[in-house]
């Protein structure tokens, strides 16, 4: 069973005199903390009163805070989403439930797990650790099937690869 609750990004200072926090996200695009109608700060609901992306970072104003004193005391912790709050588009995925399925070829023959997804570019690729590493591009032409619940991805492969 999935956690409940998935690291979404971290406070790393504040922002103005209101209490303002700056968040860098740790999700595919700022907007989507924006989007929360709440955020998990060391296991308390924080509720989001307003935010607002700043040049890649999210600006938000918390429940409870204040001032920039007050701000200040969340500077470097890591905040968490609850799951429920943000429905995902079919055929999509948080990485974290993603991490150690294990990757198979279209013969059912085991690769390795995936192990980590990279972002060098406007593509993810996933890095799979088996007998060797194995790079695969996160596109359809080689992800044939991601099954969540069964424990696995199904992949295809090409000579040199």
């Amino acid at each position: 069973m999935p956690d409940q609750f998935l690291e979404c990004g971290k406070i790393v200072n504040t922002h103005g005199i209101r209490g303002e926090v700056k968040i860098q996200p740790w999700a595919d695009s700022p907007e989507v903390l924006c989007a929360l109608p709440a955020l998990y700060i060391d296991g308390r609901k924080v509720a989001i009163r307003s935010a607002r992306v700043h040049k890649g970072n999210v600006i938000a104003l918390l429940e409870g805070v204040e001032d920039v004193d007050q701000a200040m005391l969340l500077k470097n912790k890591v905040v968490c989403l609850d799951r429920g709050d943000l429905k995902l588009p079919e055929g999509t995925f948080f990485l974290a439930d993603l991490m150690g399925l294990r990757v198979i070829d279209e013969a059912g023959v085991e690769l390795g797990v995936l192990r980590e997804v990279l972002s060098p570019s406007r593509q993810q690729v996933y890095v799979v650790q088996g007998e060797r590493e194995i790079l695969i591009p996160a596109v359809p032409e080689f992800i044939l099937e991601t099954n969540v619940p069964g424990g696995y991805i199904r992949v295809r492969l090409i000579e040199g690869m």
